[in-house]
């Protein structure tokens, strides 16, 4: 895990908590006081959608695109999702790392109305890890999208935009989130990377718990 480095809860380097303390199920109603509602984590309506809409489990990476740890993992990512055939994969933006890192969110999220959400993803997350923003631009550039108008396109729903990330960062801090890569994978946080294996068998214990 990148940066704020920390271990959430106990197991071979890999943090794992039930959200929230919400009684473990998605749609539980929030007692006050007691973290994000999971069903505004992990279905806000402005959210762009991955993989399978329909998916029985969805699986929610904050994540920031100078993080080198989400970026290893990426790939993997994206071939267990598609493997599967039924996972829900939201990425939640959580620029922390700086200017750069909230530029290429702002360029991403305004790829979604052009149709280039996941193009422009897919090029962020194959670059070194950390950024400038000439960088960024360039490597959408090499990706043959057009940087000014994914920001125009950003800009012209700027609100939708800055609030689905404020809300982010604000989930991320309700949650204890303690840096990059973090998951939500059906009821559980799984706090730093996951190498494919593990990614499968989180999926498949949050099935077995539905």
């Amino acid at each position: 895990m990148t940066n704020r480095r920390a271990i959430l809860a106990g197991g071979a380097g890999l943090g794992i908590l039930a959200f929230g303390g919400i009684g473990l199920t998605l749609m539980a109603t929030r007692p006050a006081g007691d973290g994000p509602d999971p069903a505004e984590v992990l279905f806000d309506p402005d959210q762009p959608v991955l993989g399978n809409p329909e998916g029985d489990v969805t699986v929610a990476e904050f994540f920031d695109y100078q993080c080198p740890f989400c970026k290893r993992g990426h790939d993997a990512l994206l071939e267990e999702v598609a493997a599967d055939g039924g996972v829900r994969l939201i990425m939640k933006d959580w620029p922390i790392f700086g200017g750069a890192s909230a530029l290429a969110a702002q360029m991403v999220l305004g790829g979604h109305a052009r149709g280039e959400y996941a193009a422009a993803q897919k090029a962020l997350m194959a670059t070194p890890a950390r950024l400038t923003e000439d960088q960024v631009r360039a490597a959408l550039t090499g990706a043959g999208l057009d940087p000014d108008a994914l920001i125009l396109s950003y800009r012209a729903d700027r609100a939708r935009w800055d609030g689905l990330m404020a809300r982010n960062g604000a989930q991320a801090a309700a949650l204890g989130l303690q840096g990059t890569p973090a998951f939500i994978i059906g009821r559980s946080i799984h706090a730093g990377a996951l190498d494919r294996s593990r990614l499968r068998g989180a999926i498949a214990q949050a099935r077995a718990a539905a």
